[in-house]
């Protein structure tokens, strides 16, 4: 009797682990394939626009989607996978913060005064993506380290896309490009800080795993 207890509590227990995979893979097709979409959008209404701040949130979006891919591949894989993918995750961040710096260096030479409409429409329907994105990853925030940086990705997109409707709001009534530079270089920055926290948080979680005997 006290041997099949320990079976069916083994048995519970893998299929609790199956069930929190099943559904973290679920919810990370899901904000992958929004995120990708919104991407695309962004990338073609912040060229036709003008809009660095557009722009910047574009390449937000493709790097979250980029992330979330990482996130779907280790979601079944052990901690040590999880860690180096978070550290794969920062350095895509980090890559991503440094071509927004050359955008705004751009802008800041040739400045141009962006397409307000444009701005205003594309940025309120990324901000509705990714409230659908946030309250589904909110929820599994706190499962593991893969689950909290795509949160911490999803997060920072909210901010930024408010910041874009701001900038759009800021430009209608200066008329001038500043604040949409002024939002670039926001977004750009949110994307180093949150590098090296999802950096940090990996390299405190790889020390770890290591230190643990096999």
């Amino acid at each position: 009797m006290r041997f099949a207890a320990l079976d069916d509590c083994c048995i519970d227990k893998t299929c609790a682990v199956d069930r929190l995979r099943e559904r973290q893979t679920a919810t990370l097709r899901v904000v992958l394939m929004v995120n990708a979409a919104m991407f695309v959008v962004e990338l073609v209404s912040g060229w036709l626009a003008g809009s660095v701040a557009l722009l910047a949130d574009s390449l937000d979006m493709l790097g979250d989607a980029l992330v979330y891919g990482f996130s779907l591949y280790v979601v079944a894989r052990g901690p040590l996978w999880k860690a180096r993918a978070a550290v794969a995750k920062a350095a895509v961040m980090g890559l991503f913060g440094v071509l927004v710096f050359g955008q705004l260096v751009y802008k800041l030479l040739y400045p141009q005064l962006p397409t307000v409409e444009t701005m205003g429409g594309v940025g309120a329907l990324a901000l509705a993506a990714n409230c659908v994105c946030f309250a589904l990853l909110w929820r599994q925030r706190a499962e593991d380290i893969n689950m909290r940086s795509v949160w911490l990705c999803s997060r920072n997109d909210l901010i930024a896309n408010v910041s874009v409707l701001l900038a759009a709001l800021a430009v209608s009534m200066t008329f001038s490009p500043w604040p949409d530079i002024a939002v670039g270089t926001l977004i750009c920055a949110l994307f180093l800080r949150s590098a090296f926290l999802v950096a940090r948080e990996a390299r405190a979680e790889l020390v770890l795993n290591r230190a643990q005997p096999r």
